[in-house]
């Protein structure tokens, strides 16, 4: 009963707002806000793969021949090499979820992602 017969807060010698309970200062700065996460944002682009350097050059190269025996005498490589390169593309295009089995898929996959343009092929 006898907090309801306190006087209402005072300045302290300070010339600061005290509590009736405290007689402590009164705080002026707001409390810390409670910081929520919020979701990133999905891009509207499909995820691209990260493809090496090499596995570039070997992807364009099959694109603008017939075939791999063509893409390994270009590119001073073995066949097995360019399938290897190949095999690894169409991997990483399957982990980030765009399977590319064809290499008309392949095709498709470099010309969404901006490797080749549809007036080079």
């Amino acid at each position: 009963m006898s907090a309801l017969l306190e006087p209402l807060p005072s300045a302290n010698d300070s010339g600061v707002p005290t509590t009736r309970r405290s007689r402590g200062p009164i705080s002026l700065v707001p409390p810390p806000m409670q910081i929520h996460p919020v979701p990133a944002a999905t891009s509207p682009f499909p995820p691209r793969p990260d493809l090496t350097g090499r596995e570039i050059e070997v992807l364009l190269c099959w694109i603008r021949h017939d075939s791999k025996t063509e893409v390994a005498k270009a590119l001073f490589l073995s066949l097995g090499t360019v399938n290897t390169h190949l095999t690894r593309i169409r991997a990483k295009y399957t982990s980030v979820g765009r399977p590319a089995p064809t290499k008309a898929a392949l095709v498709a996959r470099a010309l969404q992602d901006g490797l080749v343009d549809i007036s080079e092929l």
